[in-house]
């Protein structure tokens, strides 16, 4: 079934107003910062080197299948002696695990053993086991005896349990005794961390990925059957404080729901390797996962630029899904999640309709609210600049941070301002607290209307977007108002006018021209073997138009250079609207 198909099924899709809130806008407490540091304290101390302690395992009960695709590229340069992640390098001959300065990422894919996935994508066992075997015997040089903070880290720990046993033949094909016993051993210690510090992980992939390791021990560790039932009840809790009722996460970051879905379809390859049947909570969490991160893609099936992911390629997202075994529509209308999705035709747009995810959920978190993305078929017509937190190692931290603000996405910017702020320490701080949504829907046009508080506390306005699909597709309407409190209460009145900005940055090989009388472009997406794709209009009125610079991150985390409409004006205390149009001309 295509997935014209999926969109044009019936959804369920709720009419009418709904409001939508996300408690809080405050991190983690003193209190809950001190026990994190407290337990990574404990860690060093002679009681944790004796809870570590056990029968050590002679084999593993079963290997698993990883049924996720690892990276040629990153794959080919470990054959090519070196390390290679999201633009940081590192010859292996000269590795040093004990290092402190790699970029976290880059360490993080280290220690996670997730490149043993891409050798295993690029090259047999024959040649890639010396390669994984060195690099495993020269981490257990460093940490198998030394309780770390980062290389012990739950989460990590849990990834490396699912990544070891899943490539055991590569780490482990040795005739080494005393290696192979390391390793097993070092795989039994670190399944006892993770019995008491599972639960000490963040909330939300963190604590999801450190008690995927849990089970994945209990199931593959000879005498794990207590430690299974133990990790399935913690499974449960964690996938019931990390993801929404809806399937998305908790971060509202696609890439990280991803990142749960890859997951637990190894854990599901995990029971099957045990011809055991995942338990209930994890196969519901799985089955309402799938659709929500459908629905944060475009029609060249690709992920969307959402809470600074990158857009995941569509070949990725699609081994992805495959690995889950399930088959179903994209999610439409989600609430929590917040992410509406409007389709008909060839066109499809994706808009960010709830509060930006609260800081104890999430570092790094975007001021989103009520950007959209549109998309004709294969080409991406307005998106979001993206990839804050998947951007490349070599682009520059000040601009890393910009792409999380308000003008990095495609929406209205108030005073040169964010409409959620962020901190100088990275989280967000004061903003949205409430999205008012409404949506309706019929056979020739799919309706949209959402507003804001963001910028009522410092400026008086209210935000409202109104958006309109055409049930063919080749038009979206749009209108950006900002309404004065006393039409839609609270905040402080105005007394002078407020400079605003409406930004639709335009997707990479976008051409965008401007017509004579200086209130529209035209628009022509990029197409296929060098030729010109269709060609699309923009109008607007309320404001004045002009064509700028921009950039995308794209989906190996580079920088993109790009364009974008930028609609300004002024609006008086009384405020005011900009109408505006996307229509297909050809």
């Amino acid at each position: 079934m295509s997935e014209a198909d999926l969109d044009a099924a019936p959804d369920g899709v709720e009419e009418g107003k709904r409001l939508i809130r996300l408690g809080g806008d405050t991190g983690l407490s003193l209190a809950q910062r001190l026990s994190e540091r407290f337990e990574r304290l404990t860690w060093r101390t002679p009681l944790h080197t004796l809870r570590l302690r056990g029968r050590y395992p002679l084999k593993l009960i079963a290997v698993p299948t990883d049924p996720i695709a690892g990276d040629v590229g990153r794959g080919q340069a470990l054959l090519d002696g070196r390390l290679s992640y999201r633009g940081e390098r590192h010859d292996l001959d000269m590795l040093d695990f004990k290092r402190r300065d790699w970029g976290k990422p880059f360490a993080a894919y280290v220690h996670s053993f997730e490149w043993l996935r891409d050798l295993a994508t690029v090259t047999t066992r024959p040649v890639g086991a010396p390669i994984a075997e060195a690099l495993t015997a020269q981490w257990l040089g460093a940490y198998a005896d030394k309780v770390d903070a980062l290389a012990w880290a739950p989460e990590l720990w849990g990834r490396r349990i699912l990544l070891w046993t899943a490539h055991a033949p590569l780490i482990l094909s040795s005739t080494d005794l005393v290696y192979r016993s390391a390793v097993l051993n070092t795989l039994a210690r670190g399944a006892r961390h993770l019995d008491r510090g599972a639960d000490k992980a963040p909330a939300g992939l963190k604590r999801i990925a450190a008690w995927c390791g849990v089970v994945a021990a209990g199931l593959l560790v000879p005498g794990g059957d207590p430690r299974r039932s133990f990790g399935e009840g913690g499974l449960a809790r964690a996938l019931a404080s990390g993801m929404h009722e809806d399937g998305g996460a908790m971060s509202r970051s696609p890439a990280e729901l991803a990142d749960i879905v890859g997951l637990l379809a190894m854990l599901r390859e995990t029971y099957a390797a045990r011809r055991l049947l995942p338990p209930p909570a994890m196969t519901a969490a799985l089955a309402k996962a799938v659709p929500a991160l459908l629905g944060v893609t475009h029609g060249d099936r690709g992920l969307a630029s959402w809470q600074g992911g990158a857009p995941m390629a569509a070949e990725t997202l699609a081994a992805l899904i495959d690995a889950t075994g399930i088959r179903t529509r994209p999610l439409r209308q989600p609430r929590d999640w917040g992410y509406q999705r409007l389709a008909a035709g060839s066109a499809v747009a994706i808009v960010d309709a709830a509060p930006p995810p609260v800081a104890r959920a999430v570092a790094g978190g975007c001021a989103s609210t009520l950007a959209f993305e549109l998309s004709d078929g294969a080409a991406r017509l307005v998106v979001n600049c993206g990839g804050a937190l998947a951007g490349q190692a070599t682009l520059p931290a000040a601009l890393l941070q910009a792409l999380r603000s308000t003008a990095a996405h495609s929406t209205l910017c108030l005073a040169d301002s964010n409409s959620t702020a962020i901190n100088a320490d990275g989280t967000l701080g004061r903003g949205v607290r409430e999205v008012e949504l409404s949506r309706q829907e019929s056979e020739a046009a799919s309706r949209l209307e959402a507003s804001h508080d963001g910028y009522v506390r410092r400026w008086g306005f209210v935000h409202r977007r109104q958006l309109l699909l055409t049930g063919d597709g080749r038009e979206l309407r749009g209108e950006d108002a900002l309404l004065p409190p006393g039409r839609s209460g609270g905040g402080r009145r105005r007394t002078d006018a407020s400079g605003f900005a409406i930004r639709f940055h335009l997707g990479k090989g976008v051409q965008a021209s401007p017509t004579a009388d200086g209130m529209a472009a035209l628009l022509r997406l990029p197409g296929q073997d060098g030729k010109g794709g269709a060609l699309w209009q923009f109008r607007c009125r309320g404001g004045t138009l002009a064509i700028e610079a921009s950039l995308w991150i794209d989906p190996t985390g580079r920088a993109q250079p790009t364009q974008q409409l930028v609609v300004t004006g002024e609006s008086p205390p009384g405020g005011a609207s900009v109408s505006w149009t996307f229509k297909r001309a050809i």
